[in-house]
């Protein structure tokens, strides 16, 4: 490998067929911990609603939770969907995390609705939707609360984000669209391309060039900062990962068709009884996902830092058992030579009970 990657990681709080919330919920905190201890940089927390296979529906509760329970890894969202939200509430949020961990917290921000379109209404009820056109005003307003930096022609100028004088969390955008990728290149704020989302991702080289050769420097960032986020699952062997990768593309599959009852077992995912459209969906997906033994996972996430320009890499790995989504993590994080690398941790002895 050319360049030393630094690593992170999206948790989405998956729950297994036949578990729990809970355990998922105390699962990622477990992996948390786990993975500072691992040398990631960053711990990132999803927002989903209204979708039984993620336990993760308010990523500022969680950020407290880990942050309390770790000590040198940042913790932020990947992301907070704005469109649902007030920019001041969601300031205040936080700042307020930023006063109790400073220096530590991250605040990504999404422009999708992590969510149907029922969903939304309900998130909004008794108001209704926001239109996306308001997201970039949105996010403008969001990081001038965060900063005490409201225009004085502004409505809510004599308005100040609570509590007190904290540092400013590190505001990043989120998205797998070229919209996202502009804003961000237009407000100077970095930019993390959601290559996991499997959408587009032959767009996705373009969109981040774009991003860059639009970048305007800001107070917030000097020149362009570029993360990726990549579905990941390693294993002692190939054939191990590809076995515990089936039971996401399964999960993945019967989510497409309306299907949510947690993330299966390898047994149910191998038995499954696949048409040739369901197996042709899987195969379009898989390819941008990367799965294999450590030296195959070390080889893809080097073509992805090299695709995409940029050595700060994100990971997501999803399967049905925790301990194996841990090992992944920790193959992942000793052949990529991650920094503060301490070795294997055992999952019995994190989870929180």
């Amino acid at each position: 490998m050319d360049q030393q990657l630094t690593l992170s990681v999206v948790d989405q709080s998956p729950v297994r067929t036949g578990g729990t919330a809970t355990e998922a919920l105390r699962e990622t905190i477990a992996l948390a911990v786990a993975t500072e201890s691992l040398g990631y940089k960053r711990y990132w927390l999803a927002e989903h609603h209204n979708l039984p296979n993620f336990a993760g529906t308010s990523p500022e509760v969680l950020i407290g939770q880990i942050a309390a329970r770790t000590n040198t890894i940042r913790v932020g969202s990947g992301g907070v969907m704005l469109s649902h939200y007030s920019a001041l509430k969601v300031a205040e949020n936080f700042r307020l995390l930023e006063s109790l961990y400073p220096g530590r917290i991250d605040l990504g921000i999404g422009r999708a609705p992590g969510s149907d379109q029922l969903t939304a209404i309900a998130l909004a009820y008794p108001g209704t939707p926001r239109d996306v056109r308001h997201f970039p005003q949105q996010v403008c307003d969001l990081v001038a609360f965060l900063a005490g930096s409201l225009d004085q022609s502004h409505v809510f100028a004599g308005i100040r984000a609570g509590p007190g004088n904290s540092t400013m969390p590190h505001v990043w955008l989120l998205g797998s669209r070229a919209e996202s990728a502009h804003l961000a290149a237009r407000l100077g704020l970095p930019f993390s391309y959601a290559h996991f989302f499997s959408i587009g991702v032959e767009d996705g080289p373009g969109i981040v060039a774009s991003y860059r050769q639009n970048f305007q420097p800001s107070v917030y960032l000097s020149e362009p900062l570029v993360n990726v986020a990549v579905h990941v699952l390693c294993a002692d062997t190939e054939k191990e990962a590809l076995k515990l990768a089936s039971s996401r593309n399964l999960a993945k599959l019967k989510s497409a068709l309306g299907i949510h009852n947690g993330i299966p077992s390898v047994e149910e995912a191998l038995s499954y009884p696949y048409r040739k459209n369901e197996m042709a969906y899987i195969d379009q997906f898989r390819r941008s996902y990367i799965d294999g033994n450590p030296l195959q996972v070390r080889a893809g996430l080097a073509a992805i830092a090299e695709t995409y320009h940029t050595s700060d890499i994100s990971i997501v790995s999803i399967c049905h058992g925790f301990a194996e989504r841990l090992r992944s993590y920790e193959l992942v994080a000793e052949v990529c030579g991650n920094k503060g690398y301490n070795g294997r941790c055992s999952p019995k002895a994190t989870i929180v009970r």
